[in-house]
Protein backbone atom coordinates (compact mmCIF):
# COMPACT_ATOMS: atom_id res chain seq x y z
CA UNK A 1 0.00 0.00 0.00
CA UNK A 2 2.85 2.48 0.78
CA UNK A 3 4.69 1.89 -2.41
CA UNK A 4 1.40 2.23 -4.70
CA UNK A 5 0.54 5.20 -2.45
CA UNK A 6 -2.85 3.46 -1.65
CA UNK A 7 -4.89 6.40 0.45
CA UNK A 8 -6.04 4.28 3.68
CA UNK A 9 -8.32 5.46 6.34
CA UNK A 10 -7.11 3.58 8.71
CA UNK A 11 -3.76 1.91 8.76
CA UNK A 12 -3.10 -1.55 8.38
CA UNK A 13 -1.56 -3.63 11.82
CA UNK A 14 -1.20 -6.76 9.81
CA UNK A 15 -0.63 -7.93 5.98
CA UNK A 16 -1.73 -11.52 5.84
CA UNK A 17 -4.08 -13.04 8.28
CA UNK A 18 -4.04 -17.25 8.31
CA UNK A 19 -1.90 -16.73 5.24
CA UNK A 20 -1.05 -21.03 5.39
CA UNK A 21 -4.76 -21.51 3.78
CA UNK A 22 -5.88 -20.74 0.54
CA UNK A 23 -9.19 -19.84 1.19
CA UNK A 24 -8.75 -18.11 4.29
CA UNK A 25 -5.95 -16.07 4.05
CA UNK A 26 -6.97 -12.47 4.59
CA UNK A 27 -5.08 -9.38 3.72
CA UNK A 28 -5.08 -6.17 6.05
CA UNK A 29 -7.71 -7.41 7.67
CA UNK A 30 -8.15 -3.91 10.28
CA UNK A 31 -7.45 -1.59 7.62
CA UNK A 32 -10.34 0.56 6.31
CA UNK A 33 -10.33 2.47 2.59
CA UNK A 34 -12.69 4.04 0.22
CA UNK A 35 -12.29 2.84 -3.45
CA UNK A 36 -13.50 5.97 -4.78
CA UNK A 37 -11.23 8.03 -3.21
CA UNK A 38 -8.08 6.18 -4.78
CA UNK A 39 -9.40 6.64 -8.18
CA UNK A 40 -10.27 10.49 -7.92
CA UNK A 41 -6.52 11.70 -6.98
CA UNK A 42 -6.60 15.23 -8.53
CA UNK A 43 -9.27 17.47 -9.29
CA UNK A 44 -8.25 19.94 -11.77
CA UNK A 45 -8.79 21.62 -15.69
CA UNK A 46 -6.82 18.28 -17.09
CA UNK A 47 -8.53 15.77 -19.26
CA UNK A 48 -9.74 12.61 -16.96
CA UNK A 49 -11.86 10.90 -19.83
CA UNK A 50 -12.21 10.75 -23.15
CA UNK A 51 -15.25 9.55 -24.80
CA UNK A 52 -16.45 8.39 -28.30
CA UNK A 53 -19.20 6.78 -29.63
CA UNK A 54 -18.16 5.22 -33.52
CA UNK A 55 -18.06 8.48 -36.13
CA UNK A 56 -19.66 10.98 -33.67
CA UNK A 57 -17.80 13.91 -32.14
CA UNK A 58 -15.15 13.08 -29.03
CA UNK A 59 -16.15 14.58 -25.56
CA UNK A 60 -13.91 14.98 -23.08
CA UNK A 61 -14.58 15.36 -19.15
CA UNK A 62 -11.85 16.56 -17.35
CA UNK A 63 -11.03 16.02 -13.72
CA UNK A 64 -13.21 18.70 -11.96
CA UNK A 65 -16.34 17.79 -14.11
CA UNK A 66 -15.67 14.19 -13.07
CA UNK A 67 -15.06 14.77 -9.92
CA UNK A 68 -18.51 17.01 -9.56
CA UNK A 69 -20.52 14.41 -11.79
CA UNK A 70 -19.73 11.88 -9.18
CA UNK A 71 -20.84 14.25 -5.91
CA UNK A 72 -24.17 15.29 -7.83
CA UNK A 73 -24.34 11.22 -8.50
CA UNK A 74 -23.58 10.44 -5.28
CA UNK A 75 -26.51 12.62 -3.80
CA UNK A 76 -28.67 11.77 -5.22
CA UNK A 77 -27.64 8.27 -4.89
CA UNK A 78 -28.10 8.61 -1.05
CA UNK A 79 -31.34 10.61 -1.51
CA UNK A 80 -32.65 7.61 -3.26
CA UNK A 81 -31.88 5.32 -0.17
CA UNK A 82 -28.36 4.15 -1.36
CA UNK A 83 -26.32 2.87 1.37
CA UNK A 84 -23.54 0.79 2.29
CA UNK A 85 -24.12 -2.57 0.79
CA UNK A 86 -26.38 -1.78 -1.25
CA UNK A 87 -26.80 -3.38 -4.47
CA UNK A 88 -26.67 -0.77 -7.99
CA UNK A 89 -26.90 -1.99 -11.23
CA UNK A 90 -25.73 -0.75 -14.49
CA UNK A 91 -27.00 -1.39 -18.21
CA UNK A 92 -24.91 1.09 -20.12
CA UNK A 93 -22.44 2.03 -22.55
CA UNK A 94 -18.81 2.82 -22.14
CA UNK A 95 -18.89 6.32 -21.92
CA UNK A 96 -18.38 8.89 -18.94
CA UNK A 97 -21.51 8.93 -16.97
CA UNK A 98 -20.63 5.25 -16.47
CA UNK A 99 -17.47 5.69 -15.04
CA UNK A 100 -19.16 8.79 -12.55
CA UNK A 101 -22.27 6.39 -12.02
CA UNK A 102 -19.66 3.69 -10.46
CA UNK A 103 -17.57 5.93 -8.63
CA UNK A 104 -20.44 7.58 -7.21
CA UNK A 105 -21.78 3.76 -5.86
CA UNK A 106 -18.32 3.25 -4.34
CA UNK A 107 -17.96 6.64 -2.51
CA UNK A 108 -21.18 5.30 -0.67
CA UNK A 109 -19.67 1.97 0.19
CA UNK A 110 -22.51 0.45 -2.22
CA UNK A 111 -21.65 -2.60 -4.61
CA UNK A 112 -21.89 -2.04 -8.24
CA UNK A 113 -22.75 -4.83 -10.91
CA UNK A 114 -22.81 -4.12 -14.29
CA UNK A 115 -23.99 -5.35 -17.39
CA UNK A 116 -24.16 -4.15 -21.34
CA UNK A 117 -27.35 -2.64 -23.49
CA UNK A 118 -27.37 -5.32 -25.93
CA UNK A 119 -27.78 -7.98 -23.25
CA UNK A 120 -31.07 -9.81 -23.72
CA UNK A 121 -33.60 -9.82 -21.37
CA UNK A 122 -33.31 -13.53 -19.62
CA UNK A 123 -29.17 -12.88 -19.45
CA UNK A 124 -30.30 -9.99 -17.29
CA UNK A 125 -33.10 -11.35 -15.50
CA UNK A 126 -30.19 -14.81 -15.02
CA UNK A 127 -28.04 -11.94 -13.49
CA UNK A 128 -29.85 -8.92 -11.90
CA UNK A 129 -32.09 -11.34 -10.61
CA UNK A 130 -29.68 -13.09 -8.33
CA UNK A 131 -27.60 -10.09 -7.28
CA UNK A 132 -31.36 -7.85 -6.97
CA UNK A 133 -30.05 -4.21 -7.26
CA UNK A 134 -31.93 -1.41 -5.42
CA UNK A 135 -31.40 0.89 -8.65
CA UNK A 136 -30.51 0.38 -11.81
CA UNK A 137 -28.80 2.91 -14.24
CA UNK A 138 -29.82 2.13 -17.38
CA UNK A 139 -29.28 4.15 -21.39
CA UNK A 140 -32.33 4.40 -23.49
CA UNK A 141 -30.26 2.25 -26.05
CA UNK A 142 -27.49 1.65 -27.94
CA UNK A 143 -25.45 2.33 -31.06
CA UNK A 144 -23.46 -0.67 -33.33
CA UNK A 145 -22.18 -0.38 -36.53
CA UNK A 146 -24.16 3.07 -37.10
CA UNK A 147 -27.48 1.87 -35.88
CA UNK A 148 -29.45 2.87 -32.96
CA UNK A 149 -31.44 0.11 -31.16
CA UNK A 150 -33.78 1.28 -28.11
CA UNK A 151 -33.64 -0.32 -24.90
CA UNK A 152 -37.28 1.13 -23.66
CA UNK A 153 -39.30 -2.54 -23.67
CA UNK A 154 -36.54 -4.20 -21.90
CA UNK A 155 -36.25 -2.21 -19.42
CA UNK A 156 -40.02 -2.37 -18.54
CA UNK A 157 -39.53 -6.25 -19.16
CA UNK A 158 -36.50 -5.80 -16.47
CA UNK A 159 -38.56 -4.03 -14.10
CA UNK A 160 -41.25 -6.31 -13.77
CA UNK A 161 -39.15 -9.77 -12.90
CA UNK A 162 -37.13 -8.11 -10.66
CA UNK A 163 -39.21 -6.55 -7.62
CA UNK A 164 -36.95 -5.17 -5.41
CA UNK A 165 -35.75 -2.93 -8.57
CA UNK A 166 -37.57 0.18 -7.24
CA UNK A 167 -35.91 2.74 -9.38
CA UNK A 168 -34.44 2.97 -12.85
CA UNK A 169 -32.14 6.17 -13.82
CA UNK A 170 -32.50 6.59 -17.58
CA UNK A 171 -29.57 7.86 -19.50
CA UNK A 172 -30.83 9.10 -23.27
CA UNK A 173 -27.78 8.35 -25.61
CA UNK A 174 -30.48 8.03 -28.53
CA UNK A 175 -30.53 10.43 -31.11
CA UNK A 176 -34.49 11.22 -30.81
CA UNK A 177 -35.85 11.41 -27.44
CA UNK A 178 -37.73 8.11 -26.36
CA UNK A 179 -40.80 7.83 -23.75
CA UNK A 180 -39.67 6.06 -20.72
CA UNK A 181 -43.39 6.48 -18.73
CA UNK A 182 -44.22 3.17 -19.51
CA UNK A 183 -41.15 1.68 -17.43
CA UNK A 184 -41.71 0.96 -14.14
CA UNK A 185 -40.01 3.10 -11.76
CA UNK A 186 -38.11 4.96 -14.23
CA UNK A 187 -36.79 8.77 -13.83
CA UNK A 188 -34.82 10.58 -16.14
CA UNK A 189 -30.71 11.16 -15.53
CA UNK A 190 -30.93 14.79 -15.33
CA UNK A 191 -34.79 14.20 -13.30
CA UNK A 192 -32.47 11.91 -10.78
CA UNK A 193 -29.57 14.07 -10.57
CA UNK A 194 -31.24 17.57 -10.82
CA UNK A 195 -31.84 19.29 -7.68
CA UNK A 196 -27.88 18.60 -6.19
CA UNK A 197 -25.08 20.67 -6.72
CA UNK A 198 -21.67 19.54 -7.06
CA UNK A 199 -19.79 19.70 -3.34
CA UNK A 200 -16.34 18.75 -1.84
CA UNK A 201 -16.69 14.92 -2.42
CA UNK A 202 -17.18 12.27 0.70
CA UNK A 203 -16.21 8.77 0.95
CA UNK A 204 -17.36 6.47 3.21
CA UNK A 205 -14.36 4.33 4.92
CA UNK A 206 -15.18 0.99 4.80
CA UNK A 207 -13.04 -2.25 5.58
CA UNK A 208 -9.98 -3.80 3.02
CA UNK A 209 -12.41 -6.21 1.65
CA UNK A 210 -15.39 -4.61 1.79
CA UNK A 211 -17.49 -5.48 -1.46
CA UNK A 212 -16.74 -2.73 -4.32
CA UNK A 213 -18.56 -4.94 -7.34
CA UNK A 214 -19.96 -8.06 -8.35
CA UNK A 215 -18.94 -9.23 -11.59
CA UNK A 216 -20.50 -12.89 -13.53
CA UNK A 217 -18.91 -15.67 -15.12
CA UNK A 218 -20.17 -16.32 -18.66
CA UNK A 219 -23.47 -18.66 -17.98
CA UNK A 220 -22.22 -20.78 -20.46
CA UNK A 221 -22.78 -23.79 -18.52
CA UNK A 222 -25.52 -22.96 -16.56
CA UNK A 223 -27.00 -19.83 -14.72
CA UNK A 224 -24.02 -16.86 -14.22
CA UNK A 225 -21.88 -17.38 -10.93
CA UNK A 226 -22.22 -13.79 -9.30
CA UNK A 227 -18.44 -13.21 -8.34
CA UNK A 228 -17.97 -10.78 -5.59
CA UNK A 229 -15.00 -8.38 -5.43
CA UNK A 230 -12.94 -6.86 -2.82
CA UNK A 231 -12.22 -3.22 -2.39
CA UNK A 232 -8.91 -3.14 -1.29
CA UNK A 233 -7.30 -6.04 -3.20
CA UNK A 234 -9.11 -4.98 -6.13
CA UNK A 235 -7.53 -1.68 -5.92
CA UNK A 236 -4.39 -3.35 -4.75
CA UNK A 237 -4.14 -5.71 -7.65
CA UNK A 238 -5.05 -3.19 -10.36
CA UNK A 239 -2.28 -0.47 -9.40
CA UNK A 240 0.37 -3.43 -8.98
CA UNK A 241 -0.94 -4.34 -12.50
CA UNK A 242 -0.85 -1.05 -14.24
CA UNK A 243 2.29 0.55 -12.84
CA UNK A 244 4.90 -2.19 -12.55
CA UNK A 245 3.51 -4.13 -15.38
CA UNK A 246 2.25 -1.61 -17.79
CA UNK A 247 4.04 1.37 -16.89
CA UNK A 248 1.26 3.42 -16.51
CA UNK A 249 2.09 6.87 -14.95
CA UNK A 250 0.39 9.84 -14.38
CA UNK A 251 -0.74 11.93 -17.38
CA UNK A 252 -1.02 8.75 -19.41
CA UNK A 253 -3.53 7.76 -21.57
CA UNK A 254 -4.90 4.41 -21.54
CA UNK A 255 -7.67 2.73 -23.37
CA UNK A 256 -9.15 -0.85 -23.88
CA UNK A 257 -11.84 -1.85 -25.88
CA UNK A 258 -14.56 -3.38 -23.51
CA UNK A 259 -17.76 -3.13 -22.58
CA UNK A 260 -19.12 -2.35 -18.97
CA UNK A 261 -20.09 -6.04 -19.00
CA UNK A 262 -16.38 -7.05 -19.44
CA UNK A 263 -14.03 -7.26 -15.86
CA UNK A 264 -11.69 -5.43 -18.58
CA UNK A 265 -13.99 -2.48 -17.78
CA UNK A 266 -12.95 -2.67 -14.12
CA UNK A 267 -9.52 -2.99 -14.88
CA UNK A 268 -9.37 0.12 -16.81
CA UNK A 269 -11.58 2.53 -14.55
CA UNK A 270 -8.70 1.61 -12.37
CA UNK A 271 -6.37 3.61 -14.47
CA UNK A 272 -7.45 6.25 -12.52
CA UNK A 273 -6.12 5.82 -9.78
CA UNK A 274 -2.57 6.09 -10.64
CA UNK A 275 -3.57 9.52 -12.34
CA UNK A 276 -4.13 7.81 -15.75
CA UNK A 277 -6.89 9.53 -18.13
CA UNK A 278 -9.46 7.04 -19.71
CA UNK A 279 -9.99 6.72 -23.35
CA UNK A 280 -13.70 5.36 -23.43
CA UNK A 281 -15.28 3.92 -27.00
CA UNK A 282 -18.57 2.58 -27.49
CA UNK A 283 -19.76 0.72 -30.60
CA UNK A 284 -18.26 -1.50 -33.22
CA UNK A 285 -13.79 -1.16 -33.41
CA UNK A 286 -14.28 -1.32 -37.43
CA UNK A 287 -16.94 1.35 -37.87
CA UNK A 288 -17.01 3.43 -39.64
CA UNK A 289 -13.66 2.09 -41.30
CA UNK A 290 -11.55 -0.45 -40.13
CA UNK A 291 -8.63 1.13 -39.03
CA UNK A 292 -10.93 3.53 -36.56
CA UNK A 293 -9.63 2.43 -33.38
CA UNK A 294 -5.85 3.58 -34.79
CA UNK A 295 -6.97 6.83 -35.27
CA UNK A 296 -8.31 7.11 -32.00
CA UNK A 297 -4.70 6.62 -31.02
CA UNK A 298 -3.82 9.81 -32.67
CA UNK A 299 -6.56 11.92 -31.71
CA UNK A 300 -6.27 11.22 -27.51
CA UNK A 301 -2.59 10.67 -27.77
CA UNK A 302 -3.19 7.17 -26.20
CA UNK A 303 -0.24 5.15 -24.87
CA UNK A 304 -1.70 2.31 -23.25
CA UNK A 305 -3.98 0.50 -26.17
CA UNK A 306 -5.43 -2.59 -24.87
CA UNK A 307 -8.00 -4.54 -27.34
CA UNK A 308 -8.49 -8.62 -27.51
CA UNK A 309 -6.47 -11.44 -29.45
CA UNK A 310 -9.18 -11.68 -31.90
CA UNK A 311 -9.53 -8.04 -32.57
CA UNK A 312 -5.51 -7.51 -33.44
CA UNK A 313 -6.31 -10.62 -35.75
CA UNK A 314 -8.73 -9.36 -37.62
CA UNK A 315 -6.17 -6.33 -38.35
CA UNK A 316 -3.88 -8.88 -39.60
CA UNK A 317 -6.49 -10.45 -42.22
CA UNK A 318 -8.11 -6.96 -43.18
CA UNK A 319 -4.15 -6.05 -44.13
CA UNK A 320 -4.27 -2.72 -41.81
CA UNK A 321 -1.53 -1.46 -41.76
CA UNK A 322 -1.30 1.83 -39.08
CA UNK A 323 2.79 1.77 -39.40
CA UNK A 324 2.18 2.93 -42.75
CA UNK A 325 -0.70 5.59 -42.21
CA UNK A 326 -0.89 6.50 -38.69
CA UNK A 327 1.64 8.72 -36.49
CA UNK A 328 1.59 7.04 -33.22
CA UNK A 329 3.88 8.88 -31.55
CA UNK A 330 2.12 8.44 -27.91
CA UNK A 331 1.84 4.46 -28.03
CA UNK A 332 4.18 3.10 -25.37
CA UNK A 333 2.34 -0.13 -24.83
CA UNK A 334 -0.14 -2.72 -26.98
CA UNK A 335 -2.24 -5.08 -24.48
CA UNK A 336 -4.04 -8.08 -25.36
CA UNK A 337 -6.50 -10.47 -23.99
CA UNK A 338 -9.74 -12.29 -24.33
CA UNK A 339 -8.29 -15.38 -25.78
CA UNK A 340 -4.42 -16.36 -26.84
CA UNK A 341 -2.49 -13.94 -28.54
CA UNK A 342 -1.76 -16.28 -31.73
CA UNK A 343 2.74 -15.94 -32.56
CA UNK A 344 1.33 -14.88 -36.18
CA UNK A 345 -0.18 -11.64 -34.09
CA UNK A 346 3.02 -11.32 -32.43
CA UNK A 347 4.65 -10.80 -36.12
CA UNK A 348 1.86 -8.25 -37.14
CA UNK A 349 1.96 -5.81 -34.22
CA UNK A 350 5.89 -5.42 -34.54
CA UNK A 351 5.94 -5.44 -38.22
CA UNK A 352 2.32 -3.66 -38.91
CA UNK A 353 1.84 -1.31 -35.93
CA UNK A 354 4.91 -0.09 -34.57
CA UNK A 355 8.88 -2.09 -33.90
CA UNK A 356 9.08 -0.80 -30.67
CA UNK A 357 6.25 -1.48 -28.28
CA UNK A 358 5.58 -3.16 -25.60
CA UNK A 359 3.20 -6.00 -26.97
CA UNK A 360 2.05 -7.19 -23.66
CA UNK A 361 -0.29 -10.59 -24.00
CA UNK A 362 -2.30 -11.14 -20.82
CA UNK A 363 -4.40 -13.58 -18.81
CA UNK A 364 -6.68 -13.76 -16.00
CA UNK A 365 -10.70 -13.90 -15.91
CA UNK A 366 -13.36 -12.44 -14.06
CA UNK A 367 -12.58 -15.06 -11.03
CA UNK A 368 -9.93 -12.40 -10.07
CA UNK A 369 -10.94 -8.97 -11.14
CA UNK A 370 -6.85 -9.21 -12.64
CA UNK A 371 -4.12 -11.28 -14.02
CA UNK A 372 -2.53 -14.17 -13.42
CA UNK A 373 0.37 -13.66 -15.88
CA UNK A 374 0.82 -10.58 -17.70
CA UNK A 375 3.53 -8.08 -19.11
CA UNK A 376 7.09 -6.88 -18.46
CA UNK A 377 8.33 -3.67 -19.42
CA UNK A 378 11.75 -4.15 -18.15
CA UNK A 379 12.23 -7.74 -19.99
CA UNK A 380 12.36 -9.26 -23.81
CA UNK A 381 9.01 -10.03 -25.68
CA UNK A 382 9.00 -13.58 -26.55
CA UNK A 383 6.87 -14.57 -29.92
CA UNK A 384 3.85 -16.53 -28.98
CA UNK A 385 4.57 -16.32 -24.91
CA UNK A 386 3.27 -14.20 -22.04
CA UNK A 387 6.10 -12.99 -20.50
CA UNK A 388 5.89 -13.26 -16.40
CA UNK A 389 3.58 -14.34 -13.84
CA UNK A 390 2.05 -11.51 -11.59
CA UNK A 391 3.82 -10.22 -8.95
CA UNK A 392 3.04 -11.55 -5.78
CA UNK A 393 1.58 -14.36 -6.96
CA UNK A 394 2.24 -17.48 -6.58
CA UNK A 395 1.73 -18.86 -10.49
CA UNK A 396 2.09 -22.95 -11.28
CA UNK A 397 1.52 -25.33 -13.48
CA UNK A 398 0.46 -28.46 -12.62
CA UNK A 399 0.19 -31.81 -13.98
CA UNK A 400 -2.70 -34.21 -13.76
CA UNK A 401 -1.42 -35.94 -10.58
CA UNK A 402 -1.31 -32.18 -9.07
CA UNK A 403 2.42 -32.08 -9.18
CA UNK A 404 4.83 -29.03 -11.03
CA UNK A 405 5.09 -29.26 -14.22
CA UNK A 406 7.88 -27.45 -16.82
CA UNK A 407 7.75 -27.90 -20.80
CA UNK A 408 4.34 -29.27 -20.98
CA UNK A 409 0.73 -28.00 -20.90
CA UNK A 410 -0.57 -28.54 -17.54
CA UNK A 411 -3.54 -26.61 -15.56
CA UNK A 412 -2.50 -23.10 -14.65
CA UNK A 413 -2.98 -23.34 -10.57
CA UNK A 414 -2.17 -20.65 -8.01
CA UNK A 415 -0.53 -21.89 -4.24
CA UNK A 416 -0.63 -18.89 -2.08
CA UNK A 417 -3.65 -16.20 -1.63
CA UNK A 418 -3.86 -13.15 -3.25
CA UNK A 419 -4.99 -9.84 -2.62
CA UNK A 420 -7.91 -9.76 -5.54
CA UNK A 421 -9.47 -13.53 -4.45
CA UNK A 422 -13.02 -13.35 -4.90
CA UNK A 423 -14.77 -12.40 -1.46
CA UNK A 424 -17.69 -14.70 -1.91
CA UNK A 425 -19.92 -15.60 -4.39
CA UNK A 426 -23.07 -13.70 -4.30
CA UNK A 427 -26.38 -15.88 -3.04
CA UNK A 428 -27.41 -18.95 -1.54
CA UNK A 429 -25.23 -21.40 -1.37
CA UNK A 430 -22.50 -19.30 -2.93
CA UNK A 431 -19.44 -20.58 -0.22
CA UNK A 432 -20.17 -24.36 -2.05
CA UNK A 433 -20.01 -22.96 -5.66
CA UNK A 434 -16.69 -20.86 -4.69
CA UNK A 435 -15.13 -24.34 -3.57
CA UNK A 436 -16.74 -26.40 -6.24
CA UNK A 437 -15.20 -23.76 -8.54
CA UNK A 438 -11.34 -23.43 -8.04
CA UNK A 439 -10.38 -25.62 -5.23
CA UNK A 440 -11.88 -28.70 -5.97
CA UNK A 441 -9.60 -30.53 -8.44
CA UNK A 442 -6.60 -29.79 -6.49
CA UNK A 443 -7.32 -29.14 -2.77
CA UNK A 444 -6.32 -26.26 -1.30
CA UNK A 445 -4.44 -24.64 -4.47
CA UNK A 446 -6.63 -22.49 -6.56
CA UNK A 447 -7.07 -24.35 -10.12
CA UNK A 448 -8.41 -21.79 -12.34
CA UNK A 449 -9.16 -23.75 -15.36
CA UNK A 450 -6.59 -22.48 -18.16
CA UNK A 451 -4.33 -25.13 -19.97
CA UNK A 452 -1.18 -23.49 -19.79
CA UNK A 453 2.60 -24.21 -20.03
CA UNK A 454 5.68 -22.22 -18.51
CA UNK A 455 8.70 -22.53 -21.12
CA UNK A 456 12.42 -23.05 -20.32
CA UNK A 457 12.52 -19.12 -20.10
CA UNK A 458 10.23 -18.34 -17.53
CA UNK A 459 7.25 -17.06 -20.42
CA UNK A 460 4.24 -18.65 -20.47
CA UNK A 461 1.59 -20.84 -22.83
CA UNK A 462 -1.77 -20.60 -22.39
CA UNK A 463 -3.60 -23.14 -24.40
CA UNK A 464 -7.00 -22.34 -24.06
CA UNK A 465 -9.43 -23.58 -21.47
CA UNK A 466 -8.79 -26.82 -19.90
CA UNK A 467 -12.34 -27.66 -19.63
CA UNK A 468 -12.09 -27.47 -23.80
CA UNK A 469 -8.86 -29.38 -23.94
CA UNK A 470 -9.11 -32.12 -26.55
CA UNK A 471 -7.71 -35.94 -26.25
CA UNK A 472 -7.47 -37.87 -29.57
CA UNK A 473 -5.67 -40.98 -28.69
CA UNK A 474 -5.10 -39.86 -25.28
CA UNK A 475 -3.02 -37.30 -26.46
CA UNK A 476 -4.30 -33.70 -24.61
CA UNK A 477 -3.98 -30.89 -27.25
CA UNK A 478 -5.04 -26.83 -26.36
CA UNK A 479 -7.41 -25.54 -28.69
CA UNK A 480 -5.26 -22.26 -29.00
CA UNK A 481 -2.57 -24.38 -30.78
CA UNK A 482 -4.46 -25.56 -33.49
CA UNK A 483 -6.42 -22.15 -34.01
CA UNK A 484 -2.44 -20.50 -34.53
CA UNK A 485 -2.07 -22.28 -37.42
CA UNK A 486 -5.27 -22.62 -39.14
CA UNK A 487 -6.03 -18.44 -38.61
CA UNK A 488 -2.57 -17.68 -40.46
CA UNK A 489 -4.11 -19.23 -43.51
CA UNK A 490 -5.34 -16.42 -45.93
CA UNK A 491 -8.69 -18.45 -46.52
CA UNK A 492 -9.88 -18.46 -42.69
CA UNK A 493 -11.35 -15.89 -40.43
CA UNK A 494 -11.84 -17.90 -37.52
CA UNK A 495 -12.05 -21.43 -36.27
CA UNK A 496 -13.21 -24.18 -33.59
CA UNK A 497 -12.30 -27.17 -32.40
CA UNK A 498 -14.13 -29.62 -30.76
CA UNK A 499 -13.91 -33.57 -29.70
CA UNK A 500 -16.37 -35.48 -31.04
CA UNK A 501 -16.65 -38.58 -28.77
CA UNK A 502 -16.65 -42.07 -31.29
CA UNK A 503 -16.77 -44.97 -28.95
CA UNK A 504 -13.80 -44.71 -26.38
CA UNK A 505 -12.12 -42.12 -28.55
CA UNK A 506 -12.25 -38.60 -29.85
CA UNK A 507 -12.00 -37.13 -33.13
CA UNK A 508 -11.04 -33.51 -33.87
CA UNK A 509 -13.66 -31.92 -35.26
CA UNK A 510 -12.75 -28.13 -36.84
CA UNK A 511 -14.79 -25.60 -37.55
CA UNK A 512 -13.57 -22.31 -39.70
CA UNK A 513 -15.21 -19.28 -40.88
CA UNK A 514 -14.06 -18.37 -44.74
CA UNK A 515 -13.57 -14.85 -46.37
CA UNK A 516 -16.03 -13.58 -48.61
CA UNK A 517 -15.53 -16.01 -52.16
CA UNK A 518 -13.98 -18.57 -49.94
CA UNK A 519 -14.98 -22.31 -50.44
CA UNK A 520 -13.85 -24.94 -48.18
CA UNK A 521 -12.97 -27.65 -51.32
CA UNK A 522 -10.30 -30.34 -51.12
CA UNK A 523 -7.60 -28.31 -51.90
CA UNK A 524 -8.47 -25.89 -49.15
CA UNK A 525 -8.76 -29.07 -46.52
CA UNK A 526 -5.71 -30.53 -47.54
CA UNK A 527 -3.76 -27.08 -47.23
CA UNK A 528 -5.53 -26.29 -43.56
CA UNK A 529 -4.46 -30.14 -42.91
CA UNK A 530 -1.29 -29.72 -44.41
CA UNK A 531 -0.27 -26.60 -42.24
CA UNK A 532 -1.34 -28.18 -39.06
CA UNK A 533 0.45 -31.26 -39.56
CA UNK A 534 3.33 -29.72 -40.34
CA UNK A 535 3.59 -27.03 -37.47
CA UNK A 536 2.32 -29.73 -35.11
CA UNK A 537 1.95 -33.36 -34.88
CA UNK A 538 -0.19 -35.98 -36.59
CA UNK A 539 -2.30 -35.78 -33.63
CA UNK A 540 -3.24 -32.30 -33.73
CA UNK A 541 -4.84 -32.79 -37.75
CA UNK A 542 -8.67 -32.59 -37.67
CA UNK A 543 -10.58 -35.76 -38.56
CA UNK A 544 -13.03 -33.39 -40.23
CA UNK A 545 -12.97 -29.99 -41.14
CA UNK A 546 -16.55 -27.90 -41.42
CA UNK A 547 -17.11 -24.71 -42.94
CA UNK A 548 -19.62 -22.42 -40.70
CA UNK A 549 -21.60 -19.15 -41.24
CA UNK A 550 -20.84 -17.88 -37.83
CA UNK A 551 -19.38 -19.13 -34.23
CA UNK A 552 -20.76 -18.52 -31.31
CA UNK A 553 -19.49 -16.25 -28.79
CA UNK A 554 -20.19 -14.65 -25.93
CA UNK A 555 -21.46 -11.04 -24.86
CA UNK A 556 -17.64 -10.28 -24.64
CA UNK A 557 -16.63 -11.70 -27.61
CA UNK A 558 -15.42 -14.93 -26.86
CA UNK A 559 -16.10 -18.15 -28.46
CA UNK A 560 -17.67 -20.68 -26.65
CA UNK A 561 -16.30 -24.36 -27.02
CA UNK A 562 -18.49 -25.98 -24.78
CA UNK A 563 -21.38 -25.04 -26.87
CA UNK A 564 -20.49 -26.91 -29.93
CA UNK A 565 -19.11 -29.76 -28.03
CA UNK A 566 -22.03 -30.54 -26.14
CA UNK A 567 -24.63 -29.79 -29.39
CA UNK A 568 -21.78 -32.26 -31.69
CA UNK A 569 -22.36 -34.34 -28.93
CA UNK A 570 -25.91 -34.66 -28.59
CA UNK A 571 -26.33 -32.61 -25.10
CA UNK A 572 -28.41 -29.94 -24.60
CA UNK A 573 -27.02 -26.04 -24.20
CA UNK A 574 -27.41 -25.23 -20.61
CA UNK A 575 -27.83 -21.67 -20.83
CA UNK A 576 -28.16 -19.71 -24.60
CA UNK A 577 -28.92 -16.46 -23.27
CA UNK A 578 -25.51 -15.59 -22.55
CA UNK A 579 -24.65 -15.83 -25.76
CA UNK A 580 -24.32 -13.18 -28.46
CA UNK A 581 -25.76 -15.35 -30.87
CA UNK A 582 -27.44 -18.24 -30.13
CA UNK A 583 -28.75 -19.14 -33.10
CA UNK A 584 -25.79 -20.04 -34.86
CA UNK A 585 -25.77 -23.18 -32.62
CA UNK A 586 -28.65 -24.09 -34.93
CA UNK A 587 -25.78 -24.91 -37.57
CA UNK A 588 -23.95 -27.42 -35.69
CA UNK A 589 -26.87 -29.40 -34.45
CA UNK A 590 -27.79 -29.91 -38.04
CA UNK A 591 -24.50 -31.07 -38.45
CA UNK A 592 -24.87 -33.56 -35.52
CA UNK A 593 -28.02 -34.87 -37.10
CA UNK A 594 -26.15 -35.43 -39.89
CA UNK A 595 -23.44 -37.17 -38.41
CA UNK A 596 -25.53 -39.23 -35.80
CA UNK A 597 -27.71 -40.62 -39.31
CA UNK A 598 -24.33 -41.58 -40.91
CA UNK A 599 -24.71 -38.00 -43.42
Amino acid sequence: PHFLEVRLDRQPKAVLVDGHQMRGGQFFPDAELNFARNLLPREDDEPALFFRCEDQELTIWSWRRLAAEVSVLAQALAAAGISAGDRVGALLPNRPEAVAAFLATASLGAIWTSCSPDFGLDGLVQRFGQTAPKLLFASDGFRTIGKERACTDKLAELARQIPRLAKIVVLPVLTERVDISAVPGAVGWEDFCGNFAARPLEFAPQPFNHPIAIVYSSGTTGVPKCIVHGAGGTLLQHKKEHQLHCDIRPGDRVFYQTTCAWMMWNWLVSALASGASLVLYDGSPHFPHKASLFDLIDECGITHFGASAKYLDACRKYKIEPLRTHRLTSLRCILSTGSPLAPDSFDYVYQSIKPDVHLASISGGSDILSCFVLGDPSAPVRRGEIQTPGLGMAVDVFDEAGRPLRGAAGELVCTRPFPSMPVAFWGEGGAEKYRAAYFEKNQGVWTHGDLAEIRPSGGIVIYGRSDAMLNPGGVRIGTAEIYAQVERIEEVIESLAVGLKRGGDEDIVLFVTLKEGAVLDAALTKKIKDEIRKNLTVNHVPAMIVAAPELPRTKSGKLVELAVRDVLNGKAVKNTSSLANPQSLDFFAEVSRRLTSGG
